[in-house]
């Protein structure tokens, strides 16, 4: 018997649709179809769509038979282990807790799901998507800056500032620090800090001229070299435990004030 998909009954498949060229699509219509898996199985058994488990997952329990899927790693981590095999190819024992407690955060709190992807391209040292997110989140208006979460709660978003309560409070700049990328570090002390002008080097400068971003008025801001992490450390801590990219940063003002 072939396996559904236990939340939604349909086939653990999902189909891609590519565009075909112009000409193409003038003989032979606009898109084309692709069918491939889509299918994640869970320690019980039971089997879902990827996204019918993200919308269905709300504690550690299979959201159809209610079984205990939590299990203890030999390092005594908790994890979530499935059986995933999508167009990546076939995935087994892998560990999807971080990814479902992640989405189930954002189910209470939506109005975070922006400030969570433009940290994770921090994390990443994507620079050209953090410009794009900053520059699409300068051209909204500014009543979309405040958001409420499923309580009806009001909550104002600040990309540049947000803390990850998922990831031990760590800021965008402990994430670019992180991730050892210093064109990242040098944007957000551009757009978030007071650090001295003097300091930044004048590439810095003539780039975010070029894409049409400069540091506003930081009164009441939070300066974004005073956040601690949940251990209480700032990213020039961080910055000092690496080396690296960061020697000679440590002690300049630049990562800790």
């Amino acid at each position: 018997m072939v396996a559904l998909c236990a939340a939604c009954h349909k086939p653990l498949v999902v189909e891609l649709v590519h565009e075909e060229d112009d000409d193409d699509m003038e003989m032979e219509g606009s898109s084309s179809a692709k069918t491939v898996p889509d299918d994640c199985q869970l320690t019980c058994g039971d089997h879902f769509h990827w996204q019918c488990l993200l919308d269905a997952y709300t504690v550690h329990e299979c959201p159809n038979c209610s079984s205990e899927l939590l299990t203890t790693s030999p390092s005594g981590v908790q994890q979530l282990l499935c059986t995933l095999n999508n167009e990546g190819g076939l995935q087994e024992d892998l560990d999807i807790l971080p990814l479902l407690t992640e989405e189930a955060y954002l189910k209470t709190y939506p109005h975070e799901r922006k400030c969570r992807a433009f940290l994770e391209f921090c994390r990443e040292g994507d620079l050209q998507a953090i410009i794009g997110m900053i520059q699409d989140d300068d051209d909204e208006e500014e009543e979309e800056d405040v958001m409420e979460d499923e309580a009806g709660n009001k909550a104002e978003v600040d990309i540049l500032r947000y803390q990850d309560p998922l990831g031990d409070m760590q800021s965008a700049l402990h994430a670019a620090v992180t991730a050892g990328s210093r064109e990242v570090a040098w944007l957000l002390l551009l757009l978030a800090s007071n650090l001295d002008l003097q300091q930044f080097p004048a590439e810095v400068f003539q780039e975010a001229e070029t894409l049409g971003i400069m540091r506003d008025d930081q009164t009441g801001k939070a300066d974004i070299r005073s956040l601690r992490d949940s251990q209480g450390r700032s990213a020039e801590q961080i910055a000092t435990e690496m080396g690296g990219v960061w020697t000679g940063w440590p002690g300049t003002g630049r990562l800790a004030i």
